[in-house]
């Protein structure tokens, strides 16, 4: 039967399978459905059919599902940032800890304990530490506003229309980042307009506004980065001034010039208009409540974007590590340091590595602004670093922690790892699929004694997950 483009009706909606995609069957064929919640009964238009699975989406609910939360954003179902703000937090939560017992079962085939219950993120709004807003004279139209064939204003700031790269969706309210985040953006675009100031084309590479970062800290303060594609003071001062003007708690308002074709900026030189060239996070130590870490971040510094959940995270992670202020650690993936800095009062050394070499002299000033002397960090690809050499130089770890990117451990770091063999590794991972995959490489000499997964994106799919392996015999 071609089933592409028929419209099947009251199909019940099952569950929730990977990407946060619904999931269906019909005729003994799996159906992967976007914008529906598990208990919804609906009728879906088929619009892809791939080997082994069709995909589709609702044309009408018949019956809504008791799992169903009323979305909070006036944006949902357009942008692409809060996919599961219509499913309440609990099944978000249930479904993202079996999303990370399906993955170690499935894929790790070792022997597994028993998962903890997911560690929840306690602000569900409001929660990330970093936006970034693109500018464009190309604003993403509704259906209602093409059918009224008016000249409508197309300038926007906003975010990117999924798998759109020319087309932004202006947002009037985003319920991500804390005050003065929003104020700030329609600062921003009001100044602009009031001073005709071109919005960048994306296309054609023309314009001036392109890109807008806004970055804040637990403690309050933020930073501001404006990208712009020339040399021209008088439409970047009018823009800066405003913000410096109205917003004290801009405490380092900064600006790049890029002429590139891309909006990526860590080649470029960032310039700091008014305030400091950066903004400090700290998080409390896990063992002193009186006692805090700081942590510097610049401009182009990767941290967390959870601040208060990514506390949590590293507590978890301080506790599978069972320190006693005698072990090596090696931090692998180490980023600005912070795990790093945050557990070394609790080791004898903690030497972290990293890809990027910016990042690594992040995590010796967060060293040196804690009073830190039992850290070193060393920069470079990790397979090529990670050698049998560099440990026999710098020593045999007893505990390692990695938090590899998306694509977890290249193999060359697990066979390092067997041939080291420290005592115990904490494995903080973004996607437990690769993860999963990991574990499978190590499982002939690790065993997996604990599992950890934290919420750490409320209304999104994602989900961290922390394992620890201990060295068998």
């Amino acid at each position: 039967m071609k089933l592409k483009n028929k419209i099947l009706k009251n199909i019940k909606i099952e569950g929730i399978a990977a990407e946060g995609k619904c999931i269906t069957r019909y005729d003994g064929q799996v159906i992967f459905v976007t914008g529906v919640a598990p208990g919804d009964t609906a009728d879906i238009k088929v619009i892809r059919k791939k080997k082994s699975f069709l995909e589709a989406i609702p044309v009408a609910i018949h019956e809504y599902s008791s799992l169903r939360a009323e979305p909070f954003c006036e944006h949902f179902g357009t942008c692409g940032g809060c996919k599961w703000q219509h499913i309440n937090y609990q099944t978000q939560l249930d479904y993202k800890h079996q999303q990370v017992v399906d993955n170690l079962e499935r894929i790790a085939k070792v022997p597994l304990p028993e998962a903890k219950r997911i560690l929840s993120s306690e602000e569900t709004r409001y929660y990330r530490n970093k936006l970034e807003f693109t500018f464009s004279n190309k604003r993403w139209l509704t259906k209602e506003e093409i059918s009224q064939d008016e000249d409508l204003d197309r300038d926007a700031l906003g975010f990117h229309i999924p798998k759109r790269f020319d087309k932004i969706l202006d947002i009037n309210h985003c319920y991500l980042q804390p005050d003065p985040s929003n104020d700030i953006r329609l600062t921003v675009k009001e100044v602009a307009k009031a001073n005709n100031i071109p919005f960048f084309d994306l296309i054609t590479q023309e314009g001036y506004l392109r890109n807008l970062i806004i970055r804040n800290t637990v403690a309050g303060e933020v930073m501001v980065i404006l990208q712009v594609a020339g040399d021209n003071e008088e439409y970047l001062f009018a823009v800066l001034d405003a913000l410096k003007n109205k917003f004290p708690q801009i405490t380092s308002l900064n600006y790049v010039i890029n002429t590139k074709k891309n909006e990526t900026y860590n080649d470029l030189e960032v310039v700091t208009y008014h305030g400091l060239p950066y903004i400090t996070e700290q998080m409390q130590l896990p063992d002193a409540p009186d006692k805090h870490v700081k942590f510097q971040i610049g401009p182009k510094s990767f941290f967390q974007t959870n601040a208060k959940q990514a506390e949590a995270l590293y507590k978890k992670a301080w506790e599978m590590a069972k320190l006693t202020g005698e072990e090596l650690v090696y931090d692998l993936y180490t980023g600005t340091g912070t795990i790093a800095n945050y557990i070394a009062a609790n080791a004898k050394e903690v030497i972290g590595i990293e890809y990027v070499e910016a990042a690594i002299e992040d995590a010796k000033v967060n060293s040196e602004i804690n009073n830190i002397s039992n850290t070193k960090f060393f920069a470079g690809d990790m397979k090529d670093l990670l050698t049998d050499h560099f440990i026999a130089e710098h020593g045999r770890p007893d505990v390692v922690i990695t938090d590899p990117p998306r694509a977890g451990m290249h193999p060359d770091v697990c066979e390092v790892l067997i041939n080291t063999r420290p005592q115990r590794i904490v494995y903080v991972s973004c996607n437990p699929a690769t993860q999963a995959r990991d574990l499978a490489l190590l499982g002939d000499y690790y065993e997996v004694t604990d599992v950890q997964p934290v919420d750490m994106f409320p209304h999104t799919y994602h989900v961290e997950n922390i394992v620890t392996l201990e060295l068998k015999g």
